[in-house]
């Protein structure tokens, strides 16, 4: 969502995720989770920091479950203090050797010396942040440790386990942000019940109005809308202080592409359930002067009660969505 993407220039910024995440994410053991299923790690994300730096996936639920609910003993605990304090120390360093380095820099240089200090000041920031939860108790788990598949092709059974580790996320207040990427991109043959699918969900997409080509797409999103109406239950199911825990989350469910067959990114279908919007509607924009995607996260975040007016390229409130 920055501006001018693909113009000579361009410089990536900072995800809504995060935007959010430094924001709130003071408040809880975590400030966010980036999870994946089957990403491709370093390489794809939801989730950029501040400096337009790609923040890689977690593609494992049994490592998810262990940050969020496995206490360390207390030698690990100090073990682990140690590391982070070192990890600060070394920040410290490197952010005043670099400016050091300003002042002998041209200016292309020194702007790309401020992306890497920014990508260096959060990075401490972090640190400290992790070193003030390392002695807090952990949750007890609500549930046993997830088993992992072995087969990328397990590609829906990865999807409700990550499905499931961000509910628990939530439920016990471990974070509040969370993005999680299915990577189709990277992802093999999927196994879906009752339909042979014959190859991977990106040459899927690119159907060319294939009929079977079509059958198969429309089994695996079948069966991905199935697996997030099971999410959207669960986090209904859990009940809180002030309603249920759906009630209190925003889940956006959505495509980079809005026709993956011609590679467009204009008018892509998002769903948007929970939290304190206007539900139960379908809303239709002008296709041919649509509104920005970020219009929606303002208005989201706007729900949340956070003080935004405008993030990337809005040009205001996605309208219809906030209750009057």
């Amino acid at each position: 969502c920055a501006p001018h993407p693909g113009g000579g220039g361009f410089r990536n910024s900072i995800s809504v995720d995060q935007f959010i995440a430094a924001k709130i994410g003071h408040l809880t053991r975590f400030q966010s989770l980036t999870l994946g299923v089957n990403a491709s790690v370093g390489r794809r994300s939801l989730s950029w920091t501040d400096a337009g730096v790609l923040i890689p996936c977690e593609n494992r639920a049994s490592s998810v479950y262990r940050r969020l609910f496995l206490q360390g003993s207390e030698e690990e605990i100090e073990r682990q203090v140690r590391k982070l304090q070192l990890g600060e120390s070394i920040m410290d360093t490197l952010e005043q050797e670099s400016k050091a380095l300003t002042r002998r820099l041209s200016a292309a240089d020194r702007d790309r010396l401020d992306q890497y200090t920014t990508a260096v000041r959060e990075a401490e920031r972090r640190l400290v942040m992790a070193r003030a939860w390392e002695r807090k108790p952990k949750p007890t788990p609500p549930m046993g440790m997830p088993s992992d598949p072995s087969n990328r092709n397990a590609f829906m059974q990865m999807t409700r386990l990550m499905y499931q580790m961000a509910r628990l996320a939530f439920q016990t207040d471990s974070t509040r942000c969370v993005t999680l990427l299915m990577d189709g991109n990277n992802s093999p043959a999927i196994k879906v019940a009752g339909t042979k699918i014959t190859d991977g969900y990106h040459n899927l997409s690119h159907h060319g109005m294939n009929k079977d080509k079509l059958t198969q797409l429309d089994a695996i999103d079948r069966e991905q809308m199935k697996l997030l109406g099971e999410l959207i239950r669960d986090l209904k199911s859990v009940e809180e202080a002030e309603g249920n825990l759906l009630k209190n989350t925003v889940v956006m469910y959505g495509s980079n592409f809005g026709d993956a067959n011609k590679h467009t990114t204009t008018n892509m279908p998002v769903l948007v359930a929970g939290g304190r919007l206007k539900h139960g509607q379908h809303l239709a924009f002008d296709r041919t002067n649509n509104y920005p995607l970020p219009n929606l996260f303002v208005s989201i975040m706007q729900s949340m009660n956070l003080p935004v007016d405008k993030f990337a390229t809005s040009t205001g409130t996605m309208q219809g969505l906030l209750p009057a």
